[in-house]
């Protein structure tokens, strides 16, 4: 019956063991060309012969600074440097190191960390960093911290000497820049202060709303009119929405998350407010930080105050990776409204504050009192707004003599410059 119907059986089996055969050399060759392939680009491959992508590594980019008198303008340097990479490494500069190269600085070492450590772009901080990029230094950035850019703005960085500080980096192939939109300095702010403590002690007829906006805006009269000053400059940062959202998490509360609010000047941005924040965070899921307004901060703390305006308190506030969201101008009371309508759940206020408002006429914090939801916390660094202007009140004339030094470029610079949120 096979006969007829045309099967030879040798024949088949023979078939099928040459088509076997076929197909095992088929996959043997399949196997062999994948491991040729791994082998010759170096990668590892699977049992099966199939290679594996290797993870890649993350770029890691170098930032170093004084950060001396903290603000948004250097919060902004760092969160440009963090986009250039995957991981920020921020080197802060020793006392002694500023001290040799620019002059005495507001803030010690250990407050500089504080609020570098803070920011919520860095993901890891070299404490006592050399001004300038030495061959050793660079060296050491690239093989022991795996650094494969240096980073720095386009404003000029220069030694004693006059040569550039990242001359070494630019010539080994591994510097980039970024560049400077902000409005603000070091020196300028400590020219605001300066500017308190002269037209303060020279009796100067000037009106309270006057000296307000000076100090609120950075103006100086006598630099504007074409006088020397003390380098003060007038500040012409112009906030915007997209500055804002920048700085901003992006994120809400989730819909059960314990809201914690806590609500002040913020002036001067500190590390006294860095550390209060912390604590304040570490209450709750998500902290709300309330902003209040130059005018609130004029009408409770005088007239020459605050130093800041508003906006740049605001985005120095809001690049602390300690705070979720920031209400900008947030009234001197706390209200059954506010509470309600951001669904808070805890308000505290520190201990360590510039005035007491159990002092005034109207108890800011009644409302959460009655409500049991209010909380005063002992904050953990004895440092306000006050104790950083008498840190330059009582070095007057070195600060004055630092200005003088670094103003001739800081001017050149910013001359005819107007700064609106960019890069």
């Amino acid at each position: 019956m096979w006969g007829v119907m045309g099967l030879d059986i040798p024949r088949t089996e023979n078939f099928l063991y040459n088509s076997r055969f076929m197909i095992t050399c088929f996959i043997g060759g399949i196997v062999f060309g994948a491991s040729v392939f791994g082998l010759y680009y170096g990668l590892p491959l699977t049992p099966f012969g199939i290679r594996k992508k290797k993870k890649k590594r993350p770029v890691r980019v170098y930032m170093d600074g004084c950060f001396d008198m903290m603000h948004y303008g250097h919060c902004n340097a760092l969160r440009q440097a963090r986009a250039l990479g995957d991981q920020l490494v921020v080197g802060v500069v020793s006392d002694a190191e500023i001290i040799a190269n620019k002059g005495p600085p507001v803030t010690p070492l250990h407050e500089r960390m504080i609020m570098v450590n803070a920011v919520k772009w860095v993901d890891e901080v070299i404490p006592d960093a050399p001004y300038a990029i030495t061959e050793d230094f660079m060296h050491k950035l690239f093989n022991e911290y795996n650094i494969d850019y240096i980073i720095h703005g386009d404003d000029p960085c220069l030694l004693p000497d006059g040569t550039d500080a990242y001359a070494l980096a630019k010539k080994a192939g591994r510097y980039k820049q970024i560049k400077r939109t902000e409005g603000v300095s070091s020196t300028d702010i400590v020219g605001r202060m300066l500017l308190c403590v002269r037209e303060r002690s020279s009796g100067d007829t000037h009106s309270h709303s006057s000296l307000q906006r000076q100090f609120s805006h950075g103006h100086n009269n006598k630099f504007e009119e074409g006088g020397s000053g003390s380098g003060t400059r007038v500040s012409h940062f112009l906030p915007t929405s997209r500055r804002i959202v920048q700085f901003s998490n992006g994120k809400g509360p989730g819909p059960d998350a314990r809201i914690i609010y806590i609500a002040g000047a913020f002036d001067l941005f500190h590390a006294g407010h860095v550390e209060i924040l912390k604590l304040a965070r570490g209450l709750g899921d998500f902290l709300l930080v309330g902003i209040h307004t130059d005018q609130t901060v004029s009408a409770n703390r005088g007239a020459h105050r605050p130093i800041m305006n508003l906006h740049e308190r605001s985005l120095s506030v809001l690049a602390c990776r300690y705070v979720d969201e920031v209400i900008i101008g947030a009234p001197w009371v706390v209200s059954k409204d506010v509470i309600t309508t951001f669904n808070i759940s805890l308000v505290v206020h520190g201990m360590v504050a510039e005035n007491d408002f159990r002092q005034g006429k109207v108890n800011p914090y009644a409302v959460p009192m009655e409500m049991g939801i209010y909380e005063q916390l002992e904050s953990p660094l004895d440092i306000t707004t006050t104790t950083i202007i008498k840190r330059i009140v009582a070095n007057h004339e070195a600060y004055q003599k630092r200005n003088e030094k670094k103003g001739d470029s800081e001017r050149e610079y910013y001359e005819g410059k107007t700064f609106i949120a960019g890069d």
